[in-house]
Protein backbone atom coordinates (compact mmCIF):
# COMPACT_ATOMS: atom_id res chain seq x y z
CA UNK A 1 0.00 0.00 0.00
CA UNK A 2 0.96 3.69 -0.64
CA UNK A 3 -0.22 6.37 0.43
CA UNK A 4 -0.01 10.54 -0.03
CA UNK A 5 0.84 10.78 3.53
CA UNK A 6 4.55 11.26 2.76
CA UNK A 7 6.49 11.37 5.42
CA UNK A 8 7.04 10.23 9.29
CA UNK A 9 8.62 10.71 12.10
CA UNK A 10 9.23 8.36 15.04
CA UNK A 11 10.53 9.24 18.70
CA UNK A 12 11.68 6.31 20.94
CA UNK A 13 11.81 6.39 24.37
CA UNK A 14 13.32 4.13 26.63
CA UNK A 15 15.36 0.59 26.56
CA UNK A 16 17.37 -1.42 23.48
CA UNK A 17 14.40 -3.34 22.50
CA UNK A 18 12.36 -0.39 22.10
CA UNK A 19 15.04 1.25 19.90
CA UNK A 20 14.40 -1.87 17.84
CA UNK A 21 11.13 -1.69 17.55
CA UNK A 22 10.97 1.32 16.11
CA UNK A 23 13.50 0.37 13.30
CA UNK A 24 11.93 -2.26 12.38
CA UNK A 25 8.23 0.37 12.40
CA UNK A 26 10.24 2.52 10.41
CA UNK A 27 11.39 0.30 7.86
CA UNK A 28 7.37 -0.63 7.72
CA UNK A 29 6.77 2.98 7.07
CA UNK A 30 9.10 3.28 4.53
CA UNK A 31 7.97 -0.04 2.67
CA UNK A 32 4.66 1.94 2.51
CA UNK A 33 6.24 5.18 0.81
CA UNK A 34 6.73 7.34 3.67
CA UNK A 35 9.74 8.98 4.03
CA UNK A 36 11.85 10.01 7.01
CA UNK A 37 11.56 13.59 8.55
CA UNK A 38 13.97 15.06 11.20
CA UNK A 39 11.40 17.37 12.59
CA UNK A 40 8.42 16.24 13.66
CA UNK A 41 6.41 19.36 12.57
CA UNK A 42 6.98 18.57 9.02
CA UNK A 43 5.75 14.87 9.54
CA UNK A 44 2.40 13.70 8.02
CA UNK A 45 2.73 10.42 10.63
CA UNK A 46 4.34 10.87 14.00
CA UNK A 47 4.88 7.54 16.30
CA UNK A 48 5.77 7.72 19.96
CA UNK A 49 7.30 4.33 20.81
CA UNK A 50 7.19 4.64 24.64
CA UNK A 51 8.48 3.05 27.61
CA UNK A 52 6.63 2.96 31.18
CA UNK A 53 9.71 1.67 33.54
CA UNK A 54 10.18 5.57 35.14
CA UNK A 55 6.92 8.11 35.58
CA UNK A 56 9.63 10.81 33.97
CA UNK A 57 9.88 9.09 30.97
CA UNK A 58 6.13 8.44 30.55
CA UNK A 59 5.39 12.14 31.38
CA UNK A 60 7.61 12.98 29.02
CA UNK A 61 4.96 11.08 25.95
CA UNK A 62 2.25 13.24 27.41
CA UNK A 63 4.40 16.23 27.02
CA UNK A 64 4.96 15.40 23.44
CA UNK A 65 1.55 14.46 22.86
CA UNK A 66 -0.07 17.59 23.64
CA UNK A 67 1.89 20.20 21.28
CA UNK A 68 0.79 17.45 18.54
CA UNK A 69 -2.82 16.98 19.49
CA UNK A 70 -2.70 20.95 18.93
CA UNK A 71 -1.10 20.77 15.93
CA UNK A 72 -4.02 18.09 14.39
CA UNK A 73 -6.58 20.60 15.08
CA UNK A 74 -5.34 22.20 12.22
CA UNK A 75 -3.94 19.36 10.23
CA UNK A 76 -6.94 17.11 10.56
CA UNK A 77 -4.71 14.56 8.12
CA UNK A 78 -2.02 14.52 10.34
CA UNK A 79 -1.83 10.41 11.96
CA UNK A 80 -1.08 10.33 15.78
CA UNK A 81 0.43 6.90 17.05
CA UNK A 82 1.30 5.66 20.51
CA UNK A 83 3.19 2.66 20.30
CA UNK A 84 5.16 0.95 22.84
CA UNK A 85 4.95 0.17 27.03
CA UNK A 86 2.57 2.96 27.73
CA UNK A 87 0.15 2.29 24.79
CA UNK A 88 0.00 -1.36 26.35
CA UNK A 89 -0.67 -0.58 29.89
CA UNK A 90 -3.15 2.23 29.06
CA UNK A 91 -5.23 1.23 26.17
CA UNK A 92 -8.28 2.80 25.52
CA UNK A 93 -7.71 5.21 28.48
CA UNK A 94 -5.03 6.84 26.28
CA UNK A 95 -7.87 7.74 23.48
CA UNK A 96 -9.85 9.18 26.77
CA UNK A 97 -7.07 11.28 27.58
CA UNK A 98 -5.72 12.50 24.48
CA UNK A 99 -8.92 11.76 21.94
CA UNK A 100 -6.88 13.14 18.89
CA UNK A 101 -4.92 9.55 18.92
CA UNK A 102 -5.54 7.76 15.63
CA UNK A 103 -3.94 4.11 16.94
CA UNK A 104 -2.80 3.07 20.30
CA UNK A 105 -0.96 -0.16 19.54
CA UNK A 106 0.99 -2.56 22.32
CA UNK A 107 4.82 -4.06 21.65
CA UNK A 108 3.34 -7.10 20.94
CA UNK A 109 1.95 -5.54 17.88
CA UNK A 110 5.03 -3.67 16.36
CA UNK A 111 4.86 -6.21 13.42
CA UNK A 112 1.08 -5.35 12.69
CA UNK A 113 2.09 -1.57 11.63
CA UNK A 114 0.45 -1.31 8.02
CA UNK A 115 -2.65 -3.30 8.50
CA UNK A 116 -3.40 -1.07 11.91
CA UNK A 117 -2.46 2.02 9.81
CA UNK A 118 -4.79 1.03 6.86
CA UNK A 119 -7.60 0.68 9.41
CA UNK A 120 -6.54 4.23 10.61
CA UNK A 121 -6.78 5.63 6.85
CA UNK A 122 -10.08 4.23 6.20
CA UNK A 123 -11.67 5.92 9.23
CA UNK A 124 -11.26 4.23 12.32
CA UNK A 125 -9.78 5.21 15.59
CA UNK A 126 -7.97 1.63 16.66
CA UNK A 127 -6.39 0.11 19.67
CA UNK A 128 -3.70 -2.68 19.45
CA UNK A 129 -3.08 -4.26 22.80
CA UNK A 130 -4.94 -7.57 23.05
CA UNK A 131 -1.76 -10.65 23.63
CA UNK A 132 -0.83 -12.22 20.33
CA UNK A 133 1.71 -14.75 19.19
CA UNK A 134 3.96 -12.93 17.47
CA UNK A 135 4.68 -13.61 13.93
CA UNK A 136 8.05 -14.32 12.38
CA UNK A 137 8.96 -10.63 11.30
CA UNK A 138 9.84 -10.47 7.92
CA UNK A 139 10.24 -6.30 7.63
CA UNK A 140 13.39 -5.10 6.92
CA UNK A 141 14.11 -2.91 9.75
CA UNK A 142 15.49 1.39 9.07
CA UNK A 143 18.61 0.63 10.63
CA UNK A 144 20.27 4.01 12.72
CA UNK A 145 23.30 2.62 12.38
CA UNK A 146 25.32 1.41 9.22
CA UNK A 147 27.94 -0.74 10.87
CA UNK A 148 26.10 -2.22 14.53
CA UNK A 149 22.62 -3.94 14.23
CA UNK A 150 19.78 -5.11 17.13
CA UNK A 151 18.56 -8.91 16.68
CA UNK A 152 15.66 -9.58 18.44
CA UNK A 153 15.95 -13.51 19.76
CA UNK A 154 13.19 -13.40 22.47
CA UNK A 155 9.97 -11.47 23.33
CA UNK A 156 8.03 -10.91 26.06
CA UNK A 157 9.04 -11.90 29.73
CA UNK A 158 7.49 -14.35 32.02
CA UNK A 159 9.36 -12.76 35.53
CA UNK A 160 7.28 -11.33 38.16
CA UNK A 161 9.86 -8.55 39.32
CA UNK A 162 7.09 -6.48 41.99
CA UNK A 163 7.95 -3.67 40.56
CA UNK A 164 8.82 -4.01 36.98
CA UNK A 165 5.89 -3.43 34.71
CA UNK A 166 7.21 -5.09 31.20
CA UNK A 167 5.49 -8.86 31.52
CA UNK A 168 1.99 -6.49 31.74
CA UNK A 169 2.95 -4.79 29.24
CA UNK A 170 5.27 -6.95 26.93
CA UNK A 171 3.70 -10.46 27.16
CA UNK A 172 5.19 -13.46 27.52
CA UNK A 173 8.34 -15.19 26.55
CA UNK A 174 8.42 -15.71 22.56
CA UNK A 175 11.57 -16.78 21.00
CA UNK A 176 12.39 -16.56 17.61
CA UNK A 177 14.09 -19.76 16.12
CA UNK A 178 17.60 -19.80 15.76
CA UNK A 179 16.83 -20.40 11.72
CA UNK A 180 15.60 -17.10 11.75
CA UNK A 181 17.85 -15.52 13.94
CA UNK A 182 20.32 -16.56 11.68
CA UNK A 183 19.20 -16.01 8.65
CA UNK A 184 18.61 -12.03 9.73
CA UNK A 185 22.10 -12.43 10.90
CA UNK A 186 23.36 -13.56 7.54
CA UNK A 187 21.43 -10.60 5.56
CA UNK A 188 23.02 -8.19 7.90
CA UNK A 189 26.76 -9.73 7.12
CA UNK A 190 26.06 -9.49 3.52
CA UNK A 191 24.70 -5.49 3.86
CA UNK A 192 28.11 -4.62 5.39
CA UNK A 193 27.38 -4.50 9.38
CA UNK A 194 30.00 -5.47 11.75
CA UNK A 195 28.45 -6.22 14.82
CA UNK A 196 25.34 -7.69 16.27
CA UNK A 197 23.74 -7.47 19.34
CA UNK A 198 21.15 -10.29 20.17
CA UNK A 199 18.83 -8.45 22.49
CA UNK A 200 15.98 -9.95 24.66
CA UNK A 201 14.75 -8.72 28.25
CA UNK A 202 15.19 -11.70 29.45
CA UNK A 203 17.88 -13.20 26.95
CA UNK A 204 19.11 -15.95 29.38
CA UNK A 205 15.46 -17.74 28.82
CA UNK A 206 16.09 -17.91 25.01
CA UNK A 207 14.83 -21.29 24.13
CA UNK A 208 12.58 -22.31 27.03
CA UNK A 209 9.39 -22.06 24.97
CA UNK A 210 10.58 -23.70 22.01
CA UNK A 211 10.09 -27.81 21.86
CA UNK A 212 12.99 -30.16 22.38
CA UNK A 213 14.81 -31.68 25.14
CA UNK A 214 18.63 -33.04 25.04
CA UNK A 215 19.72 -36.56 26.65
CA UNK A 216 21.27 -34.52 29.38
CA UNK A 217 17.53 -33.15 30.37
CA UNK A 218 18.13 -28.99 29.55
CA UNK A 219 16.15 -27.25 26.76
CA UNK A 220 17.56 -28.22 23.42
CA UNK A 221 17.77 -24.61 22.46
CA UNK A 222 19.21 -22.20 25.07
CA UNK A 223 21.26 -19.03 24.12
CA UNK A 224 25.07 -20.89 24.55
CA UNK A 225 23.44 -23.08 21.92
CA UNK A 226 22.44 -20.09 19.84
CA UNK A 227 25.80 -17.96 20.52
CA UNK A 228 27.89 -21.30 18.61
CA UNK A 229 25.21 -21.39 15.86
CA UNK A 230 25.44 -18.21 14.65
CA UNK A 231 29.24 -17.36 15.66
CA UNK A 232 30.37 -18.17 12.28
CA UNK A 233 27.96 -15.79 9.86
CA UNK A 234 29.75 -14.23 7.35
CA UNK A 235 30.99 -10.30 8.01
CA UNK A 236 29.61 -10.18 11.44
CA UNK A 237 32.81 -9.74 13.77
CA UNK A 238 31.59 -9.13 16.91
CA UNK A 239 28.37 -10.64 18.83
CA UNK A 240 26.72 -8.97 21.90
CA UNK A 241 23.99 -9.87 24.22
CA UNK A 242 21.92 -8.41 26.36
CA UNK A 243 19.98 -8.00 29.19
CA UNK A 244 20.51 -10.58 31.28
CA UNK A 245 19.18 -12.21 34.96
CA UNK A 246 21.41 -13.80 36.96
CA UNK A 247 18.37 -16.26 37.89
CA UNK A 248 19.23 -18.07 34.64
CA UNK A 249 23.05 -16.80 33.92
CA UNK A 250 25.57 -20.31 33.70
CA UNK A 251 28.65 -21.68 33.63
CA UNK A 252 28.20 -23.16 30.12
CA UNK A 253 27.39 -19.73 28.79
CA UNK A 254 30.23 -18.42 30.50
CA UNK A 255 32.92 -21.20 28.89
CA UNK A 256 30.97 -20.34 25.42
CA UNK A 257 31.28 -16.67 25.75
CA UNK A 258 35.49 -17.49 26.68
CA UNK A 259 35.96 -19.95 23.39
CA UNK A 260 33.94 -18.15 20.77
CA UNK A 261 36.12 -15.31 19.36
CA UNK A 262 33.18 -13.06 18.09
CA UNK A 263 31.32 -12.91 21.44
CA UNK A 264 32.77 -10.02 22.93
CA UNK A 265 34.18 -9.46 26.81
CA UNK A 266 30.97 -7.50 27.93
CA UNK A 267 28.25 -8.58 30.45
CA UNK A 268 25.37 -6.95 31.42
CA UNK A 269 23.76 -8.25 34.57
CA UNK A 270 21.37 -6.43 36.50
CA UNK A 271 21.43 -6.87 40.06
CA UNK A 272 19.47 -4.42 41.13
CA UNK A 273 20.21 -4.64 45.14
CA UNK A 274 23.23 -5.84 47.16
CA UNK A 275 21.22 -6.89 49.92
CA UNK A 276 19.28 -10.02 49.84
CA UNK A 277 16.04 -9.24 51.85
CA UNK A 278 15.40 -6.21 49.54
CA UNK A 279 16.24 -9.45 46.26
CA UNK A 280 13.39 -11.26 47.82
CA UNK A 281 10.76 -8.85 48.16
CA UNK A 282 11.56 -7.74 44.78
CA UNK A 283 11.02 -11.53 43.78
CA UNK A 284 14.09 -11.60 42.13
CA UNK A 285 15.21 -15.23 42.58
CA UNK A 286 18.83 -15.09 43.42
CA UNK A 287 20.84 -13.94 46.44
CA UNK A 288 23.75 -11.10 46.42
CA UNK A 289 26.22 -14.47 47.16
CA UNK A 290 24.77 -16.16 43.87
CA UNK A 291 25.65 -12.92 42.01
CA UNK A 292 28.72 -12.28 43.45
CA UNK A 293 29.74 -16.10 42.05
CA UNK A 294 28.82 -15.41 38.91
CA UNK A 295 31.24 -12.21 38.55
CA UNK A 296 33.60 -14.62 39.83
CA UNK A 297 32.88 -17.18 37.63
CA UNK A 298 33.49 -14.66 34.60
CA UNK A 299 36.83 -13.39 35.87
CA UNK A 300 38.06 -16.93 36.16
CA UNK A 301 37.45 -17.36 32.31
CA UNK A 302 37.91 -13.85 30.91
CA UNK A 303 39.93 -11.82 33.61
CA UNK A 304 39.76 -8.51 31.70
CA UNK A 305 35.71 -8.84 31.04
CA UNK A 306 33.88 -5.36 31.69
CA UNK A 307 30.70 -5.93 33.83
CA UNK A 308 27.89 -3.48 33.54
CA UNK A 309 24.85 -3.77 35.83
CA UNK A 310 21.39 -1.68 36.71
CA UNK A 311 20.43 -1.08 40.24
CA UNK A 312 17.22 0.65 41.97
CA UNK A 313 17.56 2.66 45.40
CA UNK A 314 14.52 3.44 47.76
CA UNK A 315 12.77 0.21 47.40
CA UNK A 316 10.02 0.02 49.59
CA UNK A 317 11.12 -0.93 53.29
CA UNK A 318 14.69 -0.41 52.15
CA UNK A 319 16.51 0.54 55.07
CA UNK A 320 19.76 2.64 55.54
CA UNK A 321 21.47 -0.99 56.41
CA UNK A 322 20.07 -2.64 52.91
CA UNK A 323 21.52 0.30 50.84
CA UNK A 324 24.86 0.45 52.31
CA UNK A 325 24.50 -3.44 51.31
CA UNK A 326 24.03 -2.13 47.73
CA UNK A 327 27.00 0.52 48.12
CA UNK A 328 28.97 -2.31 49.32
CA UNK A 329 28.52 -5.21 46.51
CA UNK A 330 29.39 -2.19 43.83
CA UNK A 331 32.56 -1.84 45.95
CA UNK A 332 33.36 -5.48 46.21
CA UNK A 333 32.86 -5.95 42.31
CA UNK A 334 34.24 -2.88 40.49
CA UNK A 335 31.80 -2.29 38.02
CA UNK A 336 32.86 -0.61 34.54
CA UNK A 337 29.33 0.85 34.67
CA UNK A 338 26.34 1.02 36.41
CA UNK A 339 22.51 2.98 35.45
CA UNK A 340 21.41 3.70 38.77
CA UNK A 341 17.35 4.96 39.10
CA UNK A 342 15.58 6.24 42.15
CA UNK A 343 12.37 3.62 42.85
CA UNK A 344 9.00 4.62 40.71
CA UNK A 345 6.07 3.16 41.62
CA UNK A 346 4.32 1.80 38.02
CA UNK A 347 0.96 1.07 37.74
CA UNK A 348 -0.08 -2.50 38.13
CA UNK A 349 2.88 -3.62 39.84
CA UNK A 350 2.78 -5.21 43.56
CA UNK A 351 5.22 -2.95 45.36
CA UNK A 352 3.39 0.13 43.94
CA UNK A 353 0.86 -0.29 46.82
CA UNK A 354 2.24 -1.30 49.42
CA UNK A 355 2.55 0.95 52.56
CA UNK A 356 6.58 1.36 53.17
CA UNK A 357 7.00 4.15 50.33
CA UNK A 358 9.96 5.82 50.82
CA UNK A 359 10.06 9.79 50.95
CA UNK A 360 11.84 11.28 47.66
CA UNK A 361 14.21 13.07 49.73
CA UNK A 362 15.43 9.60 50.80
CA UNK A 363 15.55 8.47 47.42
CA UNK A 364 17.39 11.28 46.23
CA UNK A 365 20.05 11.15 48.71
CA UNK A 366 21.10 7.35 48.45
CA UNK A 367 20.76 7.83 44.82
CA UNK A 368 23.55 10.69 44.53
CA UNK A 369 25.41 8.77 46.90
CA UNK A 370 25.53 5.71 44.62
CA UNK A 371 25.91 7.26 41.33
CA UNK A 372 29.22 9.02 43.27
CA UNK A 373 30.55 5.70 44.15
CA UNK A 374 29.58 4.52 40.44
CA UNK A 375 31.58 7.20 39.09
CA UNK A 376 34.67 6.81 41.11
CA UNK A 377 34.99 2.91 40.41
CA UNK A 378 34.82 3.43 36.76
CA UNK A 379 37.54 5.72 36.75
CA UNK A 380 39.44 3.48 38.52
CA UNK A 381 38.79 0.81 36.09
CA UNK A 382 39.23 3.03 32.84
CA UNK A 383 43.01 3.12 34.12
CA UNK A 384 43.88 -0.16 33.19
CA UNK A 385 43.45 0.35 29.57
CA UNK A 386 46.07 3.13 30.17
CA UNK A 387 48.81 2.32 27.52
CA UNK A 388 46.56 -0.61 25.73
CA UNK A 389 46.70 -0.82 22.41
CA UNK A 390 42.19 -1.80 21.72
CA UNK A 391 40.44 -2.90 18.95
CA UNK A 392 37.61 -0.48 18.05
CA UNK A 393 34.71 -0.56 15.63
CA UNK A 394 34.78 2.65 13.99
CA UNK A 395 30.76 3.76 14.33
CA UNK A 396 30.85 7.49 13.46
CA UNK A 397 32.00 10.63 13.63
CA UNK A 398 32.33 12.58 16.81
CA UNK A 399 29.78 15.01 17.05
CA UNK A 400 31.44 17.47 19.07
CA UNK A 401 35.30 17.24 16.96
CA UNK A 402 34.68 16.28 13.52
CA UNK A 403 38.92 15.66 13.27
CA UNK A 404 37.55 12.20 15.31
CA UNK A 405 36.42 8.90 15.02
CA UNK A 406 34.49 6.90 17.92
CA UNK A 407 33.84 3.41 18.45
CA UNK A 408 34.14 0.90 21.12
CA UNK A 409 35.82 -1.94 22.34
CA UNK A 410 35.07 -5.44 22.63
CA UNK A 411 34.68 -4.51 26.18
CA UNK A 412 31.74 -1.41 25.39
CA UNK A 413 34.11 1.52 26.17
CA UNK A 414 33.40 4.31 24.03
CA UNK A 415 36.71 5.08 22.40
CA UNK A 416 37.95 8.49 20.50
CA UNK A 417 40.92 9.01 18.35
CA UNK A 418 41.90 11.55 15.09
CA UNK A 419 40.54 10.45 12.02
CA UNK A 420 38.49 10.31 8.18
CA UNK A 421 35.25 8.72 9.12
CA UNK A 422 34.89 8.18 5.59
CA UNK A 423 38.08 6.22 5.53
CA UNK A 424 37.00 4.20 8.96
CA UNK A 425 33.71 4.27 9.25
CA UNK A 426 33.28 0.10 9.97
CA UNK A 427 36.21 -0.55 10.22
CA UNK A 428 38.35 -2.43 13.07
CA UNK A 429 41.34 0.02 14.24
CA UNK A 430 43.96 -0.74 16.77
CA UNK A 431 44.15 2.49 19.14
CA UNK A 432 46.66 3.01 21.49
CA UNK A 433 45.02 4.59 24.57
CA UNK A 434 46.73 7.82 25.55
CA UNK A 435 43.53 9.47 27.88
CA UNK A 436 41.42 7.44 30.06
CA UNK A 437 37.97 8.98 31.58
CA UNK A 438 35.45 7.74 33.60
CA UNK A 439 33.27 6.25 31.14
CA UNK A 440 34.98 6.51 27.87
CA UNK A 441 38.98 6.69 26.25
CA UNK A 442 41.01 8.54 23.77
CA UNK A 443 44.25 7.37 21.86
CA UNK A 444 45.89 7.00 18.92
CA UNK A 445 45.77 4.82 15.44
CA UNK A 446 48.15 1.98 15.40
CA UNK A 447 47.23 -0.34 12.34
CA UNK A 448 43.58 -0.33 10.90
CA UNK A 449 42.74 -4.13 10.01
CA UNK A 450 40.96 -5.37 6.74
CA UNK A 451 38.22 -7.35 7.38
CA UNK A 452 37.42 -9.74 4.62
CA UNK A 453 34.04 -12.12 4.86
CA UNK A 454 34.16 -15.59 4.28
Amino acid sequence: MTTSRRHYHITTFGCQMNKADSERMAGILEDMGFEWSEDPNQADVILYNTCTIRDNAEQKVYSYLGRQAKRKHEQPDLTLIVAGCVAQQEGEALLRRVPELDLVMGPQHANRLQDLLQQVFDGNQVVATEPIHIIEDITKPRRDSKVTAWVNVIYGCNERCTYCVVPNVRGVEQSRTPEAIRAEMEELGRQGYKEVTLLGQNIDAYGRDLPGVTPEGRHQHTLTDLLYYVHDVPGVERIRFATSHPRYFTERLIRACAELPKVCEHFHIPFQSGDNEVLKRMARGYTHEKYRRIINTIRKYMPDAAISADAIVGFPGETEEQFENTLKLVKDIGFDQLNTAAYSPRPGTPAAVWENQLSEEVKSDRLQRLNHLVATIAAERSQRYMGRTEEVLVEDQNPKDKTQVMGRTRTNRLTFFTGDINELKGKLVKVRISEVRAFSLMGEPVEVREVVSV
